[in-house]
């Protein structure tokens, strides 16, 4: 430590589901048009407090077509979705009305075609044999140890993923989703290792010259002193290295190869190919796809991607992909400013010299190379102090070379350019961005481009500008929207899913963009189809059943109070993620998290826990409603059925304050003295039968 300095370790915590992490990202917004599983398409007003069965409730106000309102227990949450982004055309449902049901029976039907389809395909992937890649144990510990941070938990799950992907056997398809800067690369090298030291080549596909150039310089760095080769293939790379590449790859002798799309070329042969690395996969074309779709038959596919394309994103959430999510930062990773902005020049000047007089640099980035004229004159009327340089797509491949390389080693202090920077540069003295016209870019394209600064430990700037004279599309202003109030670390992910909303997700296997989405709103469309493909690996012929929730009235407060915590949509996440936790344990996790971020709890929230807990075994013991007021618990039965009726008929015949009305309800009559022992009680009754029901299904 004297010498070398301190390493900062970040605490490891414990893996959270994935289910939990989608469903914190997307989490509702007042205004929002939301899709009860049972009603339909309303919009969400808000959170209200009633009061019900005299004590207060939280409840979620949903508004329907007609001035119809219905109000859902926070408890019951997990019956609702969010529609998506775009809802201008949406037409709100009849509560009560025919259409939604019939509507959902329909697509209950294509549903079903599409998750045969998906289940197909991902069993012919798991019935192919693909080589085992894994390096020996010493080897692979050197190279590791060659990385110079500490792993994030998120990036060290990633990567053990991938190696035991490598190693199974069977093609690996897997994506790995990371923020720009939080370490995907890491992973790729760590694959590209193994499958080099098992003997197999790999080829890095990424999409522009700039991009490969520095994965190349990356790649060729960590694997010195290894006895594999690096090589690059890409217009920046002369006509006799081309042609030796292309003969190394051939005859063997070449390991790695990193490049654009002239690694995919009809003329590139490779001896013995393992693994195909494709970076930011939603800047390829379909005929590049449809090349790699030929690769990835008997070939391992790792994708990496900041904000994957709608359809990737939706083949890796329905499970026909593997995905691995990197959204923990680097530790002392600050978050970038984000300044939406009409344009003005003072304004620019100030933030490009500020940035000059900390010893930093900038990006200037214009949407077209028509535009880098106008700019360059801007630059050097408007900030004469600061020596910038212009680089764009069409340049000769040297000259591009020379000019990013003379700006990365600290020559200039402003890169002035086309989006051409957005993948994957990395420059960790750039901290300024400037976007002129932010409205001619595509989200994924304005992430991707914040993504260039921000990746040290300086806090970085980007400024977005539009034009100060005239309105720009509503299109474009709700993609900015979006991007403003994505400030926060890791938010690639909720972006894609954005995307996802904006653009729509089409049909999964088809080129047609279809309204399947549109019927039944995005998230639901996703439960459907992940729901269908699980039923039918069950081997289940029948349609799956929808999402249920029981109905819960014990007369005990079911709210995390305001003055505990107080911001409204902070609640809404937390009531999201509570309606998905599972078993004592995680209930556990989730009040000790609560105490940890909000100080000692209020007897309310210990109360919302039992709460939760007796959902949990409401939903074990197929229990679709429970009562219990001082003199005793009711419950009902879903469907009137029970796994296992003779057992049950046992106990209750063993219990003497149990009975079965006519209407097949159960009474248990006992008296409580007070809440908490209410609320134990009804705990205690469903345990049992939670345990009833799992003991026969397991039988």
């Amino acid at each position: 430590q004297d010498i070398l300095g301190d390493r900062l370790v970040r605490p490891r915590k414990a893996s959270r589901k994935l289910d939990n992490f989608i469903s914190e990202v997307t989490s509702l917004s007042t205004g929002d048009i939301v899709v009860h599983v049972e009603h339909g398409i309303g919009r969400f007003a808000g959170l209200r407090t009633v009061e019900a069965a005299g004590a207060p409730h939280d409840c979620l106000e949903l508004h329907y077509a007609g001035g119809a309102k219905l109000f859902l227990p926070v408890e019951n949450v997990d019956l609702l979705t969010r529609y998506g982004s775009e809802d201008s055309e949406v037409q709100l449902d009849r509560l009560g009305g025919a259409g939604w049901q019939q509507r959902k029976a329909r697509l209950k039907k294509r549903v079903r075609d599409i998750a045969r389809d998906l289940v197909r395909l991902a069993a012919q992937r798991m019935t192919r044999a693909a080589p085992k890649l894994a390096a020996a144990h010493g080897a692979y510990e050197e190279f590791v140890a060659k990385f110079p941070w500490d792993e994030t938990d998120d990036q060290s799950r990633a990567i053990d993923a991938t190696l035991a992907d490598l190693a199974a056997g069977r093609p690996m398809d897997r994506l790995v989703c990371g923020d720009v800067g939080f370490g995907k690369t890491e992973v790729a090298l760590r694959a590209a290792f193994a499958a080099a030291a098992s003997g197999k080549q790999v080829a890095v596909v990424a999409p522009t010259t700039l991009l490969a150039r520095q994965h190349h310089r990356n790649f060729k760095e960590r694997f010195a002193g290894t006895p594999h080769s690096v090589g690059r293939l890409s217009r920046m790379v002369g006509a006799p290295e081309r042609r030796e590449t292309k003969l190394a790859l051939a005859d063997g002798s070449l390991d790695v190869v990193v490049g654009t799309h002239a690694v995919l070329g009809k003329d590139v042969e490779f001896k013995d190919l393992g693994l195909v690395v494709i970076d930011e996969e939603q800047h390829f074309g379909v005929v590049h796809k449809e090349r790699l779709k030929k690769l990835r038959a008997e070939v391992h596919v790792l994708t990496l991607s900041a904000t994957p394309i709608p359809r990737t994103l939706q083949l890796a959430l329905t499970g026909v992909r593997d995905l691995s999510i990197i959204a923990t930062p680097p530790v002392d990773r600050l978050a970038v400013r984000t300044f939406v902005t009409p344009f003005d020049a003072l304004m620019l000047r100030e933030a490009l010299l500020r940035e000059r007089f900390r010893g930093g640099q900038s990006f200037y980035v214009c949407p077209r190379i028509d535009d880098l004229g106008e700019a360059a004159e801007f630059l050097a009327k408007t900030v004469p102090e600061a020596r910038f340089v212009v680089a764009h797509g069409r340049m000769a491949a040297t000259e591009l070379e020379d000019k990013i390389g003379a700006f990365y080693e600290g020559e200039y202090d402003v890169l002035l350019s086309t989006a051409i920077v957005e993948s994957g540069l990395d420059i960790p003295r750039a901290n300024t961005l400037v976007v002129h016209r932010a409205d001619m870019f595509g989200l994924a394209q304005l992430y991707q481009l914040r993504g260039r600064v921000g990746r040290s430990k300086a806090r970085a700037y980007a400024l977005f500008c539009v034009p100060a004279e005239r309105p720009v599309t509503a299109q474009a202003e709700k993609r900015l929207k979006v991007l403003q109030s994505l400030e926060g670390l890791g938010a690639g992910f909720t972006l894609a899913s954005h995307d996802l909303d904006l653009r729509g997700a089409g049909n999964l296997l088809g080129d047609e963009q279809s309204g399947h989405v549109k019927e039944v709103g995005y998230e639901l469309y996703q439960r459907m189809v992940t729901d269908a493909v699980a039923a039918l690996k069950r081997g289940e012929e029948a349609p799956a059943e929808d999402a249920w929730s029981p109905t819960i009235s014990l007369g005990a407060p079911a709210t995390l109070p305001a003055s505990y915590v107080a911001d409204e949509q902070v609640r809404l996440q937390l009531y999201r993620r509570l309606a998905d936790v599972e078993g004592d344990a995680e209930i556990d996790a989730f009040a000790a998290e609560l105490i940890d971020r909000f100080g000692p709890a209020p007897p309310e929230v210990g109360q919302l826990m039992k709460l939760v807990a007796v959902k949990t075994l409401c939903r074990r013991a197929n229990v679709a409603r429970v009562e219990a007021g001082p003199k005793g618990v009711t419950l009902a039965f879903r469907d009137d059925s029970f796994d296992d009726p003779a057992a049950l008929m046992r106990w209750l015949a063993q219990t003497p304050d149990a009975r079965v009305r006519p209407d097949k309800r159960i009474v248990f009559q006992r008296d409580y003295a007070s809440l908490e022992e209410r609320l134990d009680g009804a705990r205690d009754i469903l345990r049992r039968l939670a345990a009833m029901a799992e003991r026969k299904k397991a039988a």
